[in-house]
């Protein structure tokens, strides 16, 4: 998701800081995005540390000169049993996924501040954080928090004009379902969704890049569900085909 809404944002003229612990992704981004002659730069991070979630916004600030628009997208599934989870691997979770976002948060909306810029802060939450599930105990508490921490941040940042908003994605094909796809859920994955079909990271970038935007000016402190209807119902109901519609 990331990486598509990084291209998405370069192509629209925006200059873009990709950030990831992994250098090797984050470098073949950018290079992606400078073959056509837009503009990036990489800053590797590890989120789970706010010195380096600070520097990565110094960084920014100081390559081009200011901060417009910050996504708190990084995480990790931390999927297990809550009987197996033990306190090394929730705090893990929880470090990335809810610290990261809290961290983002913090380094960023005091820069905007000093700097005088009315900017956007998106952060990235999940249909895990509304919906209970197996073995999402500690992952879901992560996405619960950062759609509290968004709601709380965008009330305390809009005296500075300042927005705060947050997106819980469905399922997305991202690298991170390779594992369910072969072990044959794909079918699966896809019923959760109203038209029965698993979500495209491009799809993701063109409602961040929406969310970042003028036109949504007045979304602020909302989560968007981009779940293609995930959280608005739980399964289908297979009714018999009757003549006249009516059901004895």
């Amino acid at each position: 998701m990331g990486r598509a809404t990084a291209n998405k944002f370069a192509a629209e003229g925006a200059k873009v800081i990709i950030a990831d612990f992994d250098e090797i992704n984050g470098q073949e981004a950018v290079s992606e995005i400078k073959a056509r002659n837009e503009e990036a730069n990489f800053f590797k991070v590890d989120v789970s540390n706010y010195e380096q979630v600070s520097a990565l916004v110094e960084y920014a600030i100081e390559t081009y000169g200011t901060l417009d628009v910050i996504w708190n997208n990084a995480g990790i599934s931390g999927t297990s049993p809550l009987l197996d989870t033990n306190v090394p691997n929730y705090l893990n979770t929880v470090g990335i996924n809810q610290f990261g976002v809290a961290y983002g948060i913090f380094a960023a909306s005091k820069r905007m501040v000093e700097l005088g810029v009315k900017g956007v802060i998106i952060n990235t939450a999940s249909v895990f954080g509304i919906l209970a599930s197996e073995n999402h105990f500690a992952y879901g508490a992560s996405k619960a928090a950062v759609e509290s921490m968004t709601k709380t941040a965008a009330l305390e940042l809009a005296p500075h004009g300042i927005r705060v908003v947050g997106v819980t994605p469905g399922t997305v094909n991202t690298a991170i379902l390779k594992d369910v796809l072969a072990m044959g859920l794909g079918d699966q994955l896809k019923s959760y969704h109203m038209r029965n079909n698993i979500i495209e990271p491009s799809d993701i970038a063109n409602v961040i890049a929406f969310l970042a935007s003028e036109e949504s000016n007045v979304i602020n402190g909302t989560i968007i569900k981009v779940d293609d209807g995930w959280t608005s119902f739980k399964s289908h109901m297979i009714l018999p085909d009757v003549a006249g519609g009516d059901l004895a």
